[in-house]
C-alpha cells in the first residue's frame, strides 16, 4: 500500500511538472531576409520555419551590404569574411524586403515588421533615401537597421570610411527617427578583437545621450563571436550594459546568438545568476533574436536555445522578453 501510495504521489509530481512547462511564443526581433549575397530561401521557407519554431512575430531587415565576388578568386565566397574581396553599400536590399512582405496576405503580414538597412551610415545623403523609402512604401517600415557601424572584419571590408555610430550622417537619422516614431537597431562593437576594454563605447553612448527621443536597439549588446574567437568572454561587459541601462532609459538590448554563451549560459548550459538579475531588474529592456541571414532553418534552433535562460526568469518576465519588448518598441500605431 506505501509502495501504491509513493508511486501515485511521484506520477502527480510529474504531471504537475508537465503542466507546468513553458510554452514559449517569440518575436524574433533581429532577422535578416537576404544574406550577404542578396540571396534568399523565400518567404515561403521563412514562415514554416517560424511556424515550427512559435515566432509569432518577426522583425525582417535586408543586409546593407552585398559582397563582391573578386575577378582574381576562382571561387565563389560562402560569407563576407571568404575572402579579403570588398563589400559594398546596396540600397535595394530594402526592395527585396519590400516585396516579400507586400505579397503575403494580410493575416500574414501582420507578423512582420519591415526594418529599412539600405542605406550608407557615414553618407548625409542616407537620411533623404530613408524619407524617400518611407514615402514610397507608407505604412510599411517600422524601424531603421540593423544599421552597421562597428562589425567586426566586415568593417575592414566595407568600401568607403569607417561607419561608426556617432558619426554626422547618423546624428540626421537619429533625429528623423525620433520624428518618424522608429527605433533603430544598431551594430555597433564594443571592442575590437584584441583590447579588452570597452573601446568604442563612446561612439554608442554618445547618440544615446544626445537622442533622449530616439529608441535604440543595441545589437548582440556590443559582442560578437569574432571578439569571443580572441577574448573569449568580456569581463566588462556586463557591468557597461548595466550602466547603460540605468542612464539611458531609450536603450533597449538585442539578446541575440552571440550573447547566448558565454554570457547567459555557462559551459554547462546553466543561466548565469547575474545576467539573471539585470534582467529582472530591467524587464522591459531586453529582446531575443535568431540573427540568421537569408537561410531559416536554424531558426528554431536560436530561439530555443534561450529557454534554459527564460525557465529561469519569473514566467511574467520571461514572457516579455521572448515575446512582448519587442513589440513594445515598434511604433506606436495611430
Amino acid at each position: 500500500m506505501t509502495a501504491r501510495i509513493l508511486a501515485c504521489v511521484l506520477l502527480s509530481g510529474l504531471l504537475c511538472q508537465a503542466a507546468q512547462a513553458r510554452d514559449y511564443r517569440y518575436s524574433d526581433a533581429h532577422l535578416h531576409y537576404v544574406d550577404f549575397f542578396q540571396e534568399t530561401e523565400g518567404m515561403s521557407a521563412l514562415l514554416e520555419a517560424m511556424d515550427k519554431a512559435g515566432v509569432e512575430h518577426a522583425m525582417i531587415s535586408g543586409i546593407p551590404v552585398a559582397k563582391k565576388w573578386h575577378e582574381d578568386e576562382p571561387k565563389r565566397p560562402r560569407y563576407y569574411a571568404g575572402d579579403d574581396a570588398d563589400a559594398y553599400w546596396f540600397s535595394a536590399t530594402d526592395i527585396h524586403v519590400a516585396a516579400a512582405v507586400q505579397k503575403l496576405a494580410p493575416e500574414q503580414r501582420r507578423r512582420f515588421h519591415p526594418f529599412l538597412s539600405g542605406f550608407n551610415p557615414v553618407d548625409k545623403n542616407a537620411v533623404s533615401h530613408i524619407e524617400r523609402m518611407l514615402e514610397l512604401y507608407p505604412g510599411l517600415w517600422q524601424g531603421i537597421g540593423e544599421v552597421f557601424t562597428r562589425h567586426d572584419d566586415l568593417t575592414a571590408l566595407t568600401s568607403g570610411d569607417t561607419p561608426r555610430a556617432n558619426n554626422e550622417a547618423m546624428t540626421r537619422i537619429y533625429h528623423l527617427a525620433a520624428e518618424r516614431d522608429l527605433p533603430v537597431l544598431v551594430h555597433s562593437n564594443i571592442t575590437s578583437k584584441r583590447e579588452r576594454n570597452p573601446l568604442y563605447l563612446a561612439e554608442l553612448e554618445e547618440p544615446l545621450r544626445n537622442h533622449p527621443h530616439t529608441r535604440f536597439i543595441w545589437a548582440h549588446a556590443g559582442a560578437s563571436m569574432e571578439i569571443h574567437r580572441h577574448q573569449t568572454q568580456m569581463e566588462f561587459l556586463l557591468p557597461v550594459v548595466t550602466r547603460l541601462l540605468e542612464d539611458y532609459p531609450n536603450l533597449y538590448i538585442d539578446l541575440s546568438w552571440s550573447v547566448l554563451r558565454p554570457y547567459l549560459l555557462d559551459k554547462q548550459g546553466k543561466p548565469k545568476a547575474q545576467w539573471l538579475k539585470l534582467v529582472e531588474r530591467f524587464p522591459d529592456r531586453f529582446m531575443l533574436g535568431s540573427d540568421v541571414v537569408g537561410r531559416f532553418g536554424s531558426v528554431g534552433e536560436q530561439m530555443h536555445g534561450f529557454d534554459p535562460f527564460l525557465d529561469a526568469l519569473p514566467e511574467a518576465v520571461a514572457r516579455k522578453v521572448a515575446l512582448e519588448n519587442f513589440l513594445a518598441v515598434l511604433p506606436r500605431r495611430k
